[in-house]
């Protein structure tokens, strides 16, 4: 290619990375755009789908460039003989992602570079100083000698001014295994100098551990949908593979997942299960009953309450201890499931509450809803029974009783969707005093820090959605103080960024919740484990100028577009008498710079 078409196809490749940035900006292109027939560009701003989020923590928004792939998606395109007659998944989605050969990726970052250069003013054009473009990373095939598989490149701005480019290129070779397979620390620091011209470099090390990857409960490894990781770092590195010292900053990442059987309080969730199932059918109009978890139907449970109520003077004493260790005793029935001083239940159950507790375990259909509270509504209204209930209690049975007790009544129909609304708005007040009583009983937060969670002015749908939140925030905290110990003092601070994050944002398992903790908390979890990932930063320049050497070992392949050889190793080796762990794979993140003069 000749020069002026080498700085014409520059000029044109940074043309189309402004207008499709734009784009993305404004929310108008989600999917890939396809560049000179082979190269496919995908913009990524969120940081969970970023490919590059295990070796590289810069910008959270890349340019992701790799090769396109052929397009059978359209039904006239696709033939029977396209896909294996087992399989649903499109050509492209079963393919996944295609590197480009490294020259390829090298033409490209070489036009991304002559673009941004503001020496050339014949793309000066081309390179709009108004827009700020984030990094570009090409996918690359490993073909060359060093195994390169990805190439970056992003600019260095001062004052709004392009200054300068930084270049990334990341190498990686493995699966190897032992000690003696890696490059020592020395070594490396050489390498840099020797790449860079240096005579004082600086080390930072980085590594992660899967905390619930290493701890048993009763034999069997916690759940994977909750899942806790720590990262640390620290300065001046000694060896490669050197365990985290005490003085490292350490973050716990912690993601949880509610419903686990084992988790302190599965009971509680199951009553919320219900309450969701109920909000529901209050939606839909149909309501998909569970299956019932006791052999008495709910009108003879029901039925039974009242007599209590009608026969004993001392119920209010003898009656909610009773419940109480009902409820104790289907906890503990759940097999393997983990008790904690943590959690303790409420023996404050009012007649509202307590029939709540039977019913919810006991109705299997909206008839059983209108008998059961049939039943307690005509011994309100003929004053046979008048039992006590909590002040503040917002439900439309807690208003029907507190009338009772003055010998008038609203007349209140059974009929349609209200007996549902009835039993639902029961279990909201219900369970908003338990999680009062979790929270607040442990010192966690205040009633203020709560009453976003608590109010029961919003819609019925909302209410429900709000005890969702507290209890994946229940959740956390317990996951933490069972399975990792974690005292008070980090349990707060975990609390309150709970509530602050649910406050703005809705309902998701998936959000990772970070958590400053110092190391020798939770050394016995690590200090005799393997890390997930471990790596070592080698630096030198300051600001601007600053370059890196990076070395990885990860336990899984960093990257997702090159096929390794794995060679055939036992799943556990031991090397010089020390436990190794195979297929650690080895990855080398090299960073320079060019300033335009």
């Amino acid at each position: 290619m000749k020069r002026n078409g080498i700085t014409a196809a520059a000029a044109e490749f940074q043309k189309f990375l402004i207008a499709y940035y734009q784009d993305g900006q404004k929310g108008e292109l989600k999917q890939p755009l396809v560049y000179e027939s082979d190269i496919q560009v995908q913009l990524v701003n969120d940081e969970g789908k970023n490919p590059l989020r295990c070796i590289w923590n810069g910008s959270k928004s890349v340019f992701i460039i790799e090769k396109a792939i052929p397009k059978l998606e359209n039904e006239e395109e696709t033939t029977e003989d396209s896909f294996p007659s087992d399989s649903k998944l499109h050509f492209k989605e079963a393919l996944g992602p295609m590197p480009l050969a490294v020259m390829k990726a090298r033409q490209l970052i070489s036009w991304y570079t002559m673009a941004n250069n503001p020496n050339m003013p014949q793309l000066v054009n081309a390179s709009n100083p108004a827009v700020v473009l984030p990094p570009v990373w090409v996918r690359c095939d490993s073909s060359d000698p060093e195994g390169t598989c990805w190439l970056g490149a992003e600019t260095i701005r001062t004052d709004g001014k392009v200054t300068g480019i930084n270049f990334h290129s990341v190498t990686c070779k493995g699966p190897v295994i032992g000690k003696s397979s890696f490059i020592n620390l020395d070594e490396l620091k050489k390498a840099h100098k020797g790449r860079h011209h240096s005579s004082t470099v600086t080390t930072k090390g980085y590594a992660q551990y899967d905390l619930f990857g290493s701890t048993v409960v009763e034999s069997s490894i916690i759940e994977s949908q909750s899942n806790i990781v720590v990262d640390f770092t620290w300065n001046n590195v000694e060896n490669i593979l050197q365990t985290p010292p005490l003085t490292s900053a350490a973050t716990l990442n912690i993601k949880v997942g509610s419903g686990d059987q084992k988790s302190p309080v599965y009971q509680l969730y199951k009553e919320l299960e219900f309450l969701i199932v109920l909000a529901e059918g209050l939606k839909t109009g149909e309501t998909d009953w569970p299956e019932p978890l006791e052999t008495k139907t709910a009108v003879e449970l029901v039925q039974a309450l009242i007599e209590d109520l009608k026969n004993k003077f001392d119920v209010y004493q003898k009656q909610p201890a009773k419940e109480s260790e009902k409820i104790k005793s289907d906890a503990a029935s759940v097999d393997g499931s983990i008790q904690t001083a943590f959690v303790t239940d409420r023996g404050d159950l009012d007649f509202a509450e307590q029939l709540w507790s039977r019913m919810r375990r006991s109705v299997t259909s909206c008839r059983d809803v209108v008998d059961s509270l049939t039943l307690v509504i005509q011994a309100l209204k003929f004053g046979d029974i008048q039992p006590w209930i909590h002040r503040g209690s917002s439900s439309s049975l807690s208003k029907l009783i507190q009338q009772s007790y003055h010998g008038k009544m609203d007349n209140f129909s059974l009929t349609g969707l209200a007996p549902i609304r009835m039993l639902l708005e029961v279990g909201l007040d219900k369970m908003r005093k338990d999680y009062i009583n979790y929270f607040i009983g442990q010192e966690l937060t205040t009633l203020n820090y709560l009453d976003y969670f608590l109010s029961s002015s919003v819609d019925v749908q909302e209410q429900v959605q709000r005890l969702k939140k507290l209890h994946h925030m229940l959740e956390i905290v317990v996951n933490c103080h069972a399975f990792l110990n974690l005292a008070h003092e980090h349990l707060f601070p975990l609390t309150q960024s709970c509530l602050q994050f649910y406050k703005k944002h809705p309902y998701s398992e998936e959000n990772v919740f970070h958590l400053q903790i110092r190391p020798s908390v939770i050394s016995s979890f690590y200090q005799n484990e393997h890390p997930q990932t471990w790596r070592v930063e080698v630096s030198s320049g300051h600001g601007q100028k600053e370059v890196k050497t990076t070395w990885q070992l990860s336990g899984k392949a960093p990257v997702e577009h090159v096929v390794f050889h794995t060679p055939d190793i036992p799943f556990a080796t031991t090397v010089n008498g020390e436990d190794e762990e195979p297929a650690y794979f080895t990855t080398i993140i090299s960073c320079s710079q060019v300033h335009f003069m």
